[in-house]
């Protein structure tokens, strides 16, 4: 019998691995209730364990459920074994995969791997109070469309209205040397912009470094501020944001040569994607795929949501959807 405990270590044997419906579901299971499956209407542990339909029965409220309530995995029709293969690789392609392979790959339509890729992104979201410490690399950059990939009239036009930035999203990162990474995608790069944002996120004392822009003048009353010109050099023995400016080759090379175009709304769900991604580089493919799968539960993405449209509850009255989240 195949053991659920184990956990692939590749591509191919985590195909052959959840190619049983029963081996997705006890693996999920596992992950989930380390101490055994909890009735999510009376948070009961008197179950019944139905094989045949791969769910359970409270034997308090008589209930039925899946591994799949509670998760981004709820009310999809899809099996776990697409699911979890589909985990596996937007958790390990270094630079993302899009919802054409996935559909292909996993025999699904793209608008339903489209969705899956969406509602994957929401598990990899790493909400948390900590602040970064210590030397923390903090820079913003534009994510947009190419000048030469423009008409000669719209290049002209968009250069002359702001420097190049016109119709471009602004992306804040925050980075932590040798630690993980923060991005943001944020209204405008004014003082009060920039200013608040860096002070919910890096402790207070921290040495931040920054480039020369006018908005990052006055960090210096709470954190230990130096400063790079890139007009003049790009690096001043410890002072840099070269670290920073890996990370977004890394956010670039994505948006650019595997998703092509990303709408602005959608943003700063590839941002927790590659951010993701980044902040577990040290763990092996394994170790992502197991860390991915643990963060699916209390966590749930419906199709109006993504679509930025309202959602009824069971009572039929609108409810708001998530907002844009600058």
């Amino acid at each position: 019998m195949e053991d659920t405990t184990k956990v692939p270590q590749s591509l191919m044997e985590a195909m052959q691995h959840f190619a049983d419906p029963k081996v997705c579901v006890e693996f999920m299971a596992q992950l989930r209730w380390t101490d055994g499956p909890v009735c999510p209407q009376c948070s009961s542990k008197r179950l019944s364990f139905l094989e045949t339909r791969l769910i359970w029965k409270c034997l308090d409220c008589k209930k039925q459920f899946s591994v799949k309530v509670g998760t981004i995995f709820e009310d999809s029709a899809i099996g776990l074994d697409k699911w979890l293969c589909a985990m596996w690789l937007i958790a390990n392609c270094k630079n993302g995969i899009s919802s054409y392979e996935i559909a292909k790959d996993l025999k699904v339509s793209q608008k339903s791997a489209w969705f899956m890729l969406h509602r994957i992104r929401l598990a990899m979201q790493t909400g948390t109070f900590n602040k970064l410490s210590g030397n923390v690399e903090v820079d913003e950059t534009f994510i947009g469309g190419k000048a030469r990939n423009m008409h000669a009239k719209d290049k002209a036009r968009k250069i002359k209205a702001r420097g190049g930035q016109d119709g471009k999203e602004i992306v804040l990162g925050m980075i932590e040397r040798g630690g993980i990474v923060r991005a943001l995608h944020i209204k405008g790069r004014g003082k009060p912009e920039l200013q608040k944002h860096v002070r919910q996120h890096v402790e207070a004392d921290s040495a931040i470094f920054t480039d020369e822009l006018h908005s990052y003048h006055g960090l210096s009353d709470d954190f230990r501020h130096a400063v790079v010109d890139h007009a003049i050099q790009y690096v001043n023995g410890n002072v840099h944001t070269n670290t920073m400016e890996n990370f977004w080759s890394l956010l670039k090379r994505g948006l650019h040569g595997t998703y092509i175009s990303v709408e602005p709304f959608h943003l700063f769900r590839y941002l927790d994607e590659q951010a993701f991604r980044f902040n577990n580089r040290h763990a092996t493919d394994a170790d992502r795929f197991v860390r991915l799968c643990s963060t699916v539960a209390g966590r749930r993405l419906t199709w109006n949501q993504v679509r930025g449209k309202h959602d009824a509850n069971r009572n039929g009255r609108a409810v708001e959807s998530d907002p844009e989240p600058f």
